[in-house]
């Protein structure tokens, strides 16, 4: 079955959405509001200043909102005084809760919320769905169907949503953050820039894909590359020492879910 999607926004996230659903057999037509776009219309692809400009005739099946959270609260009603609880509504802002949406869009409204990630631009993401229980299957196969066009797809209660957030929002920029750390350590060892970030990519590359694909723990994991009394043990001591590294990330993690938090209430 084909849909028509509504997509309000067209920045960095919205701009994915784009390029990734408009050649897919999900959507027969795409229309996108975007207040500054230069763009003409091409194949199922239509562009729109405003909600105002969309032609009466067009009823998407979907209404996506890729736009800043703070946009929100004047954007939403205009939505539900033109399209009403005929839509699903899937939102890719960040930190607003399913009854902000509902105090917005009706309380009969069909609402997803989303948390993807930055790899979503290569096809790689990681999206964290919730909706209420009230949802209904076919509702949740597109909002699946549709984010599975930008990688994996994991539907969660709302109250963990804070912290998929703080885990897989903000986790991509861990993972560089401690790649480069990687990097600069191994040229304070002696090795070039380009020697040390070839070392690491691939490191990390081939590491992911051995946990991914072995079915053993990371303490087995850790274990089959430490020997005791070896180079690896010597410097695992160093990241477990008191926890460190463990507590290091758990604290990085609040900080990231205390911001969600206080942004959501903005």
């Amino acid at each position: 079955m084909t849909h028509t999607l509504l997509l309000v926004g067209h920045g960095k996230m919205g701009g994915v959405l784009l390029e990734r659903l408009a050649n897919t057999a999900i959507f027969s037509a795409v229309h996108v509001i975007s207040p500054h776009h230069t763009q003409k219309d091409s194949g199922n692809i239509h562009w729109h200043r405003d909600l105002a400009s969309l032609p009466l005739p067009v009823s998407p099946t979907v209404v996506t909102f890729a736009v800043k959270p703070a946009m929100l609260e004047s954007l939403l009603p205009h939505y539900a005084a033109r399209f009403a609880a005929g839509p699903l509504y899937l939102s890719v802002a960040a930190g607003k809760t399913l009854s902000f949406y509902q105090k917005h869009l009706g309380a009969h409204a069909h609402i997803v919320r989303a948390m993807p990630n930055t790899p979503s631009l290569i096809g790689e993401g990681m999206t964290a769905l919730c909706a209420a229980d009230t949802l209904p299957a076919s509702a949740r196969k597109t909002a699946t169907d549709m984010m599975q066009a930008v990688g994996a797809v994991l539907w969660v209660e709302e109250s963990q949503m804070d912290a998929v957030t703080a885990l897989s929002g903000c986790g991509p920029a861990y993972v560089f953050l401690f790649i480069d750390s990687m990097v600069k350590a191994g040229v304070a060892s002696g090795l070039t820039e380009a020697q040390a970030k070839t070392l690491a990519m691939q490191t990390l590359r081939g590491s992911h894909a051995l946990a991914a694909h072995s079915g053993k723990s990371f303490d087995e994991l850790c274990a089959q590359v430490a020997s005791p009394g070896g180079a690896t043990e010597a410097a695992l001591n160093q990241l477990k020492k008191n926890d460190a590294l463990q507590n290091l990330i758990a604290t990085a993690m609040q900080a990231a879910i205390t911001r969600t938090r206080e942004m959501a209430k903005s």
